[in-house]
């Protein structure tokens, strides 16, 4: 059985327009795959985390603090979703090695530990179990030449290798709630790992789908 490893952003899991029928409609897809694949799933903290740690922020509350605020709240959406997968995992685990351990079809989890986002410890768990796949499923089509939510002009690239995505971010992540599309410390493992990975717009299901089971998306494939 092939194992696939989700990193599914909080805008994903938490957004104005997702609600129930889109939480319900993706437990269901999930549930259905588990047949095929075992499955992780890694939950972002999304908007809701940025406004804690803003909030924290102003407050001048250091790093190691907002990350730690950061975590909680994926572990909140990792909790939300684990409730809604039937054959997923209800007590949600605080390390890789703890998920690892879990026998169940399908096993969430959020953040660990500060200085890991969830694409990193997504990354990690997929090198760790040697991952067949892994899927960043976030708020948009893919990863895009220039911000595709501030810019209209901004071309979706179908493909990317993963020494350019490295050139433009780096492989260091020192700002906790930081937005973008696959953190440095993430394309680190996926490079050393050599990693099949895909982006994809986690909202869309049929897309996700497809990334999941390995056929043509509406997406970008990460080029080791």
């Amino acid at each position: 059985m092939e194992k696939i490893v989700i990193s599914i952003g909080g805008s994903v899991i938490f957004a104005e327009d997702s609600g129930v029928s889109f939480l319900e409609k993706l437990g269901i897809l999930l549930n259905d795959l588990s047949k095929q694949y075992k499955i992780f799933v890694i939950t972002g903290g999304g908007k809701l985390a940025r406004i804690y740690i803003k909030l924290g922020r102003e407050l001048n509350l250091d790093e190691k603090i907002l990350d730690e605020l950061g975590i909680e709240t994926t572990r909140i959406n990792a909790k939300l979703l684990a409730n809604v997968v039937k054959v997923a995992n209800k007590k949600i685990p605080i390390t890789t090695e703890e998920a690892m351990g879990i026998n169940k079809p399908i096993i969430i989890m959020g953040g660990t530990t500060p200085g890991h986002s969830t694409d990193m410890v997504g990354a990690e768990l997929a090198e760790k179990i040697k991952a067949n796949r892994f899927i960043i499923a976030t708020n948009v089509d893919g990863i895009y030449d220039k911000d595709p939510n501030k810019y209209n002009g901004a071309i979706q690239l179908q493909e990317v290798n993963i020494k350019d995505l490295i050139k433009k971010y780096g492989t260091r992540l020192n700002t906790a709630g930081k937005n973008i599309v696959v953190d440095g410390p993430a394309l680190d493992i996926i490079q050393r790992a050599k990693i099949i990975t895909f982006v994809v717009n986690g909202k869309r299901l049929d897309q996700l789908e497809k990334a999941i089971t390995n056929k043509q998306f509406d997406g970008t494939k990460i080029k080791i």
